[in-house]
């Protein structure tokens, strides 16, 4: 276990940058991650880009899983690309919306969409 301190938000993450407590989430640890995996330098974040994040959170603890990505978009009533738009690698969107560290089998099918 690691702890990460960014702009004097305290993030306490693994070895590779997951947090560690799903329910430390919110909207500035979001985007403390976002500015350290260099997708944003804006915060808050945009309305579309946290839409996405609290779905994809609402979606993980719901069913433990990643959502599949082309039903993202139409969830939250966005441009159907809007996922690849706002966040072109899924596993960072994946980090930046709090979610745990995925397995191996995980992070190849996200990898796959």
């Amino acid at each position: 276990m690691s702890s990460s301190e960014h702009k004097d938000i305290s993030l306490n993450v693994d070895e590779d940058g997951f947090l560690k407590d799903f329910d430390s989430w919110n909207e500035n640890v979001a985007c403390t991650i976002a500015e350290k995996e260099g997708v944003s330098q804006e915060c808050p974040l945009s309305s579309e880009r946290m839409d996405i994040l609290k779905y994809m959170r609402d979606y993980y603890q719901k069913f433990e899983a990643f959502p599949i990505v082309r039903a993202v978009c139409k969830n939250v009533g966005q441009e159907k690309d809007c996922q690849y738009t706002e966040f072109p690698d899924p596993i960072v969107a994946w980090k930046i919306a709090g979610l745990p560290k995925p397995t191996p089998e995980v992070l190849a099918k996200i990898r796959h969409y």
